[in-house]
């Protein structure tokens, strides 16, 4: 780990070489000195320092402090053996220019963003009027198994950057009392921003009380990995609220979910990548572990939760509210996606579970036989998550 810091500094301009590669040179950019009060993040310190432009390939290590208003004006990646510091109350304020303003954290760097309930770490738009789709998001790639490839690394869809591996225990950092807003930048149909994604991040990482509002594409989503996530909030989510795929095998833990007029599924739940296929050796499936999540739906006759490509995983104390489905099932018997054996074999199962205003309870189109009480046990019992508690003072609806 490299122990040089960059220090953002009242300078005019600061210009650091990346080297030769495709990423645009890092500018920092403060040529009148001048103070501007950057009020659009919602933070309790919206700042009072200088303005800094950040965008480019780190080098070496990067420290944010809340006293000073940061503009993110291109693609922030900070590259392997670096650490982005991000003080308790910053602001980040992106360009609100779609799918090429985000931060990333490469393989072998780490973020360490410690936010604090009274003062919360935000990444928001620069707009004066901003919406879901503003930027890009916040991206963690880390070195922890996939199942898109059979050996090696596969390559982020935003960034082109490399992630997963062989180390289950890997440390990409901290991230605790994070809010990201406005995400969701779309690139092109196929290639589209999170609030938060994590590709292969290690069960080493510290995630908790992290909060995604208002995202044009998914609030969470996992590409493999075995990341632990604690204190979830996803306000809005124009997709999925939390996704997964790849072989994620981690845990969600204490997530409370509120759709607004546009949204998707509150879980999409792939075992696999369908546009790449699993080619782990041996074959393996999603199958993390959910416990104490609530979902408040916008009462449209829509789906909560949908399982597919062979997931599995254990769904525990999960409250529903006003769905059209609850949980829908969808898979084969040919092997591929099999996701009906799961329920079989007691890999794929629901654990206290509260339905109200739930229609259908349990869709099933896996191919496989299994009635209700083979998928669901502990009907009417769930509490969900106590987000009064945990979520009061530094989320925002």
């Amino acid at each position: 780990m490299k122990n040089t810091f960059l220090t953002l500094a009242i300078a005019s301009t600061l210009f650091i070489s990346c080297g030769e590669d495709d990423t645009a040179d890092i500018i920092i950019n403060n040529t009148d000195n001048s103070v501007t009060n950057i009020v659009n993040g919602g933070g309790n310190n919206p700042g009072t320092g200088e303005t800094i432009n950040i965008s480019g390939t780190y080098t070496v290590d990067l420290a944010l402090e809340a006293t000073n208003n940061y503009i993110l004006n291109g693609a922030l990646v900070m590259a392997e053996g670096t650490t982005l510091t991000i003080e308790a109350g910053t602001t980040i304020n992106a360009l609100a220019s779609g799918s090429d303003i985000y931060i990333a954290i490469a393989q072998g760097a780490k973020i360490e963003a410690n936010g604090t309930k009274e003062n919360p770490i935000v990444m928001t738009s620069n707009s004066s009027a901003p919406k879901a789709g503003d930027w890009g998001g916040l991206i963690i790639l880390g070195k922890a198994p996939i199942n898109s490839v059979a050996t090696g690394t596969s390559t982020s869809e935003i960034g082109s950057l490399p992630y997963g591996g062989s180390d289950a225990a890997d440390n990409s950092g901290t991230l605790r009392y994070v809010r990201v807003q406005y995400s969701g930048g779309k690139a092109d149909g196929s290639s589209e921003n999170n609030g938060f994604s994590f590709y292969g991040v290690g069960n080493g990482t510290t995630v908790e009380y992290i909060q995604m509002f208002e995202g044009l594409d998914d609030g969470l989503e996992f590409f493999g990995g075995t990341v632990n996530v604690n204190y979830v909030s996803v306000i809005n989510a124009y997709d999925d609220s939390i996704d997964w795929t790849e072989g994620f095998s981690g845990k969600v833990t204490n997530a409370y979910i509120k759709h607004g007029v546009d949204h998707d599924k509150a879980f999409e739940c792939d075992g696999y990548n369908t546009d790449i296929g699993n080619n782990s050796s041996p074959k393996f499936f999603s199958a993390p572990e959910v416990t104490n999540v609530t979902v408040v739906s916008a009462n449209d006759a829509s789906e909560a939760i949908r399982l597919r490509a062979g997931t599995q995983g254990i769904f525990t104390n999960i409250v529903l509210n006003d769905f059209a489905e609850g949980f829908d099932l969808d898979g084969d018997t040919t092997g591929n996606n099999p996701t009906g054996q799961g329920v079989l074999d007691d890999v794929l199962q629901i654990v206290d579970v509260t339905f109200n205003n739930v229609t259908v309870k349990m869709k099933n189109d896996t191919g496989f036989t299994f009635t209700e009480a083979d998928f669901i046990s502990g009907d009417g019992n769930a509490t969900g998550t106590d987000y009064a508690t945990w979520g009061a003072g530094w989320t925002v609806e």
